[in-house]
């Protein structure tokens, strides 16, 4: 006859009651994760500084933090705000003056159906389209408003995480319960997966971006920082990038007559931008993890459908901890049961 411990259901009870309410709280929260996600993501750039200015300078913490939080603001919110904003007043425009737009579009339709005997947009994607621009306005207003709540939030968690730093990373190497290698393992894989999603990927995109704009300047293209804008925003995507912009940039070029300047921005975009592109890889490859593009895809994918276009640096982190996690796992469990000797089978009595 068997017994159950009390003991035993007690834990097994109050772990299902945590577990209920990390489920609801994180329901209710589900808006402000990403303000998590970036406040974990700037506190693994930002944690050598400040345990450099507050160990070895000898800062009070309250102040290195907040040097700290100006100092991302300047660095990397404040440029993403200014290149959002630029985008969302020319999206706002577009939205505003659809007519517009959509007679240009008719025009460069008739032009490229002249050349290559074949409309590209029909009647009915015509209008699908318009009804789409002109659907955009709000959205973008109300991602705005959730985007900076989800920023005030993000430098509110950092803030405490930055003041307690050392701390929290004692607790949870105390609590995590894995070996004492494979926490080590977690800290160092994590922080690399940071800087590789979280400073790589945009600083590769900025790269195009810029090389992007020169050749923009070079030919002449209207509106070239416009587009420089979102060069650096599509150059995130995996697989298509920067391609997304000068591909069709220069099919309109020679669709509207600019034949020169088509051909330019098609040879300039694959022969100079995709070359960058490599090179700035090639330059980064001892800095950052090299992430394969199948995650990139899938974090991507996963990540604009959670998080909006912030996901595309979330998503491909989340995946990649993921994996991570998984490899943990079967290191500190899978081979542990692997490596443990099995009972000798009793041959029998002797003859």
């Amino acid at each position: 006859m068997s017994y159950f411990d009390n003991d035993r259901l007690k834990q097994i009870g109050f772990l299902l009651l945590i577990l209920f309410l990390g489920i609801l709280l994180f329901k209710e929260m589900y808006t402000f994760f990403p303000g998590f996600l970036g406040a974990v993501t700037l506190y693994v750039i930002c944690r050598k500084w400040m345990f450099r200015l507050v160990e070895e300078r000898k800062w009070r913490m309250s102040l290195a933090a907040t040097v700290l939080l100006i100092l991302s603001f300047l660095v990397v919110l404040l440029p993403v705000g200014l290149l959002i904003n630029l985008l969302t007043a020319k999206v706002t425009y577009a939205a505003t003056h659809t007519a517009d737009l959509m007679n240009a579009l008719k025009q460069a339709n008739s032009q490229l159906e002249e050349y290559l005997g074949m409309g590209v947009l029909t009647a009915e994607r015509l209008q699908k389209l318009q009804e789409r621009i002109t659907s955009i306005l709000p959205g973008f207003l109300g991602a705005t408003f959730n985007t900076l709540t989800t920023i005030a939030l993000m430098y509110f968690i950092l803030f405490f995480m930055l003041v307690n730093g050392r701390k929290m990373e004692e607790t949870l190497y105390e609590y995590i319960p894995l070996k004492d290698k494979n926490v080590d393992r977690l800290g160092k894989e994590f922080n690399t997966l940071v800087i590789a999603n979280a400073v790589g990927i945009p600083l590769i995109a900025v790269v195009q971006g810029i090389v992007s704009l020169i050749g923009y300047l070079i030919f002449g293209i209207p509106q070239p920082f416009f587009w420089f804008v979102v060069t650096c925003f599509t150059a995130m995507l995996p697989v298509v990038g920067a391609a997304a912009v000068y591909v069709p940039m220069g099919v309109y070029l020679l669709a509207t007559g600019n034949v020169w300047q088509g051909v330019a921005i098609l040879i300039y975009g694959f022969g100079v931008v995709g070359t960058s592109d490599n090179i700035a890889r090639m330059m980064l490859a001892k800095k950052i993890a090299d992430v394969h593009p199948l995650i990139t895809i899938i974090g991507v994918i996963v990540g604009v459908s959670l998080f909006g276009f912030i996901g595309l640096i979330f998503g491909p982190l989340l995946i990649s901890m993921f994996i991570l996690l998984l490899e943990i796992y079967s290191n500190e469990f899978v081979i542990k049961r692997r490596d443990k000797p099995k009972t000798p089978v009793d041959p029998g009595p002797q003859r």
